[in-house]
C-alpha cells in the first residue's frame, strides 16, 4: 500500500498545481479590469442621467462592482491554496528522490497527506464562502485601532464570521492591509485590491507633475509594475504582499510562501539606497535563501521575507546617523510580533537577517529587548548600535555575521564618503578588489564594535572573499548555504 502511494505522489506533478494557482491569479486580474471599466462608468452616469432610475441603476451597478471584488478574494484564496500545495507537493517529491535511508519516504508521505488534508479542508471551507454571501459588520465591531498589539489584532479577525472577514477585506481594505496579526493569506488580499488603485494614482500623478518629480513617481511606478509581475509569476514560490505604500520612494513588505504556515521564516531588511525601485533585486535574494532552504531541508516549510516598511537611506549624510535605523526599528518589531501572533499551529522559527545599514534597524529593535526573533544575522554591516552580542538581547548564542574580505563596508570606520566612493568603484578600479583583500578590517565601525570581529561575540562565518557588498547570496557560496542553515536552525 505504501509503495503505491508512494508511487502516487511520485507521478504527481507540481507544475499543474501551480498552472492552476497562475489560472486563478488570471481570473482575479481579468476581474479586476472588469472592475476598472466598470467604476469608469458609474463615475460617468451623473452628468447624463440623474433621477429615480439613474439612482436605482448607480446601486444595481455598486452591487455588481462589490460581487466582482468579492469574486476576486475567492479566486486568489484558490490560488493561495492551489500554490501552497504545490510547494508542498514539490518537497514531499524532493524527500523521496533521496538516497533510502532515514525513514524519508514515510516524511514525505505524511508530508503529502498533511497538505493534501489542509488543501481539502481550505477548498471546502472556500466553496462554503462562495455559497454565503458577505454581510456587513454590526455596530460592536470592535475593530482594533492603531495602538492595538498584534495579538489582539488576531483575535479580533478570528472571532469575525466568514461573511464579515470577507464584507471588510471587500469594502475596507485599506484599513485592514497594514494590520500586523491579520493572517497572511487576508493581508495579501487586503493589499493586491489597493495594487490597482495605486498605480491608478501614480498614473495620474505623473500626468500633473513635471521635472524630477516626475521622474521620481515613473521610477516608483516602474518598481510597481516589478513587484506587479513578481506576484503574477509562478515560477518561484507564492508570494504574498503584506504592506504596500507609493509615498516618497515606496515601501512593500513581500513573503515568499504563507510565513502562518511556515516551520521556518527569514525576515530580510535591506540597506542603503532599497526602494521600490530596486525592490526587485532584494526580494531576489531573500528567495535565493528560500529556494536554498526548500532544496537543502524539504521536510519544513520555509518562508522568507523582504521587510522594506523603513525609509532606507540614499545619501552619505543620511547613511552616517543612526536616525532612519531608530525610526524603523520599532515597526519592525511590530511587524515580528505579528509574524507570531497570526502563526498557526506550533510556533515557527523566526530569523531577522539585515544587510548593510539594515544591520543597524536590526541591531536597533533587537537592542530594546523582547524581539521576536530565535536568530538575527548581520551582513555586510557597519555596526549593529551595540559593542557586544549580549546587548542584542536575544537568545544566547543565536548572533551570526559575515563580512567579505573585499567588502568595503569594513575598511571605512572614520570616512562615510570614502565608503560610499569605493562601493561604487570597487568593482571598476583594476586591483582595487586586491588592495581590500589584504586592508585590514577595522575593529570599530560607524555604529559600533564590528560584528564581524570574533571580540563582538557573534558566530562569524564564512563569506565568499571576492563577494563584495552585495555577494553573499550568490548561488554556491558558503554565505548562502550558512544563511541556509541558519534559516533552517541546522548551523553549527
Amino acid at each position: 500500500m505504501t509503495s503505491a502511494v508512494q508511487a502516487r505522489l511520485q507521478a504527481t506533478d507540481p507544475a499543474r498545481w501551480r498552472a492552476l494557482a497562475l489560472s486563478w491569479r488570471r481570473w482575479a486580474e481579468l476581474t479586476g479590469h472588469l472592475i476598472a471599466e466598470l467604476v469608469s462608468r458609474l463615475a460617468a452616469l451623473p452628468p447624463v442621467w440623474r433621477g429615480t432610475a439613474a439612482t436605482a441603476a448607480a446601486h444595481r451597478l455598486e452591487e455588481l462592482r462589490r460581487r466582482l471584488v468579492l469574486f476576486r478574494l475567492h479566486c486568489w484564496r484558490a490560488d493561495q491554496t492551489a500554490g501552497e500545495f504545490a510547494a508542498a507537493l514539490a518537497r514531499a517529491r524532493a524527500l523521496l528522490s533521496r538516497p533510502l535511508t532515514g525513514g524519508e519516504p514515510a516524511v514525505a508521505l505524511a508530508l503529502a497527506a498533511r497538505a493534501d488534508a489542509e488543501a481539502t479542508e481550505r477548498l471546502h471551507s472556500l466553496a462554503d464562502m462562495i455559497s454565503a454571501p458577505a454581510a456587513p459588520p454590526g455596530p460592536a465591531l470592535g475593530r482594533p485601532d492603531c495602538t492595538a498589539s498584534p495579538a489582539e489584532v488576531r483575535r479580533w479577525w478570528a472571532g469575525l464570521p466568514r461573511d464579515q472577514r470577507n464584507w471588510l477585506l471587500a469594502t475596507e481594505a485599506s484599513g485592514l492591509a497594514r494590520l500586523d496579526g491579520l493572517p497572511a493569506a487576508d493581508r495579501d488580499i487586503a493589499n493586491r485590491l489597493l495594487l490597482d488603485d495605486r498605480l491608478a494614482e501614480l498614473d495620474r500623478a505623473i500626468a500633473r507633475a513635471t521635472g524630477r518629480e516626475r521622474e521620481r513617481l515613473r521610477e516608483v511606478r516602474n518598481g510597481l509594475f516589478a513587484l506587479d509581475h513578481r506576484l503574477a509569476d509562478d515560477s518561484g514560490p507564492r508570494a504574498y504582499l503584506l504592506r504596500l505604500d507609493v509615498a516618497e520612494e515606496g515601501r512593500a513588505v513581500v513573503a515568499l510562501g504563507d510565513p502562518d504556515r511556515a516551520d521556518n521564516v527569514l525576515t530580510h531588511v535591506p540597506g542603503m539606497t532599497a526602494d521600490l525601485a530596486s525592490f526587485g533585486g532584494e526580494l531576489a535574494r531573500a528567495e535565493r535563501v528560500a529556494v536554498r532552504a526548500a532544496e537543502v531541508g524539504p521536510a519544513v516549510a520555509t518562508s522568507a521575507v523582504m521587510w522594506l516598511d523603513y525609509d532606507a537611506p540614499d545619501f552619505v549624510d543620511e547613511a552616517a546617523s543612526a536616525r532612519r535605523a531608530e525610526a524603523g526599528a520599532p515597526a519592525l518589531r511590530h511587524f515580528q510580533e505579528g509574524l507570531r501572533a497570526a502563526h498557526e499551529g506550533p510556533p515557527g522559527r523566526q530569523v531577522l537577517l539585515g544587510h548593510s545599514y539594515g544591520s543597524l534597524v536590526v541591531g536597533t529593535a533587537a537592542a530594546a529587548g523582547g524581539l521576536d526573533a530565535d536568530s538575527v544575522v548581520f551582513v555586510g554591516s557597519p555596526g549593529v548600535g551595540v559593542d557586544s552580542a549580549r546587548d542584542l538581547r536575544v537568545p544566547s548564542g543565536e548572533v551570526w555575521s559575515s563580512t567579505a574580505r573585499n567588502d568595503v563596508v569594513q575598511y571605512a570606520a572614520v570616512s562615510p564618503g570614502s565608503l560610499v566612493r569605493d562601493l561604487g568603484t570597487a568593482g571598476a578600479v583594476p586591483g582595487l578588489g586586491a588592495l581590500l583583500a589584504f586592508g585590514r578590517p577595522e575593529r570599530d565601525l560607524w555604529f559600533g564594535h564590528n560584528p564581524s570581529d570574533e571580540a563582538f561575540g557573534a558566530h562569524v562565518f564564512t563569506s565568499a572573499p571576492g563577494g563584495g557588498h552585495v555577494g553573499y547570496w550568490e548561488p554556491g557560496s558558503p554565505s548562502l548555504e550558512t544563511l541556509t542553515a541558519i534559516t533552517l536552525g541546522t548551523a553549527r
